[in-house]
């Protein structure tokens, strides 16, 4: 099992912790040995469900138990998943989301279902390489998200949740036809005239997805979502424009689209947060490509009330990118990973958004 590494260090390599480990004997025989827990490899079985799809199950459960009890494995698995002790943890409503995570994922820690997960196809006209990328989520820590690629927008989807958003959800989506052009630096750091900026581009969406409805023919065809298969028309390349932050859904006041945007070379644009917006990691960069309006998944304990909020996409460069949560104050920094992993391309297109569908599917 890959681990993202401990928060808030999103640049370093994913961790590897192994499972469960399968011995091959004489006369197609095998035995399966389970690896959780801190007293060594014991009795396992596996399952093969259906295509794609396999369980494994632990037989000597007693071997996850510390002497210590439930204190002594929640103190062992967050050093070990978190990188730090209960004392460093200051925040109470960190704290909170750090238990209900052990004691959620302690429940499951003797019988686990692996289903296969495709990579995302990749097209020569995609703003960046997708892929699998770590990404810091306030006190959730850091998850992990897939970015790919749909015609006119782009999608985070989660590959691991947390107690608000589970994985499978869509937790980022990126309008690839509404650019946000920041202000300079010193209007940068002023959280309403961002603001200002991504809601008049959020009104802008609106009208224009209202039109659409307007002008829409009664029979409703040719105006389904964009599959990866359609044509992009106009979403714009780090090469194409001046530089702009993505954003997640508020209109943009500065925006215009894509191809009606004076070229630029490639140089980057500085960049800073706005003051008042929390971030876990300092270290992000100071310049970007390019920005665009987007939309944020948010939910309370338990995926509860989920909404859509806007926010702003930044292209940093091309294996980072980050998000700002506008009505949250927060921002997210996302870096690829660069472990590699074999056969995992997707088929077809088409079998990449079935993956898709179904994995969100499970926690809707």
């Amino acid at each position: 099992m890959y681990l993202p590494p401990h928060d808030p260090h999103v640049d370093d390599p994913m961790r590897f912790k192994p499972l469960f480990r399968i011995h091959l004997m004489e006369r197609k025989s095998a035995t399966v040995e389970c690896m959780y827990g801190h007293r060594g490899p014991h009795n396992g079985h596996i399952q093969i469900v259906k295509k794609d799809e396999f369980s494994t199950k632990c037989n000597q459960t007693d071997h996850h138990r510390m002497s210590g009890g439930r204190q002594e494995e929640f103190r062992t698995w967050l050093r070990e998943e978190w990188g730090r002790t209960l004392e460093d943890i200051f925040h109470e409503h960190m704290q909170e989301l750090i238990l209900m995570k052990f004691i959620y994922t302690s429940q499951y820690d003797n019988c686990l279902t692996y289903r296969r997960i495709y990579l995302p196809p990749s097209h020569p006209d995609d703003l960046i390489r997708p892929g699998l990328f770590k990404g810091t989520y306030g006190s959730h820590g850091l998850e992990i998200v897939m970015l790919s690629f749909h015609g006119k927008c782009a999608r985070a989807t989660k590959i691991t949740g947390d107690p608000n958003i589970p994985a499978g959800q869509q937790t980022v989506e990126i309008d690839l036809m509404h650019r946000i052009q920041l202000p300079d630096v010193e209007n940068l750091r002023n959280f309403n005239e961002l603001s200002r900026i991504v809601l008049e581009v959020r009104e802008q969406v609106r009208l224009e997805q209202q039109q659409q409805q307007e002008d829409r023919p009664e029979d409703g065809e040719g105006h389904g979502r964009h599959s990866p298969r359609e044509p992009q028309h106009g979403p714009a390349q780090p090469s194409a424009g001046p530089p702009a932050e993505k954003g997640r859904e508020p209109g943009d006041g500065g925006a215009m689209a894509a191809e009606e945007q004076p070229a630029q070379g490639g140089q980057g644009q500085p960049f800073v947060l706005p003051v008042g917006v929390s971030s876990r990691n300092e270290d992000y960069p100071r310049t970007c490509r390019m920005c665009f309006y987007g939309t944020g998944l948010i939910a309370g304990h338990g995926f509860t009330s989920p909404e859509r909020t806007p926010g702003v996409f930044i292209l940093f460069d091309q294996d980072r990118f980050g998000f700002i949560w506008l009505e949250l104050k927060s921002f997210s920094l996302y870096s690829r990973v660069q472990a590699s992993f074999r056969n995992a391309d997707a088929p077809s297109p088409q079998a990449f958004e079935d993956m898709l569908k179904n994995i969100q599917s499970l926690t809707s």
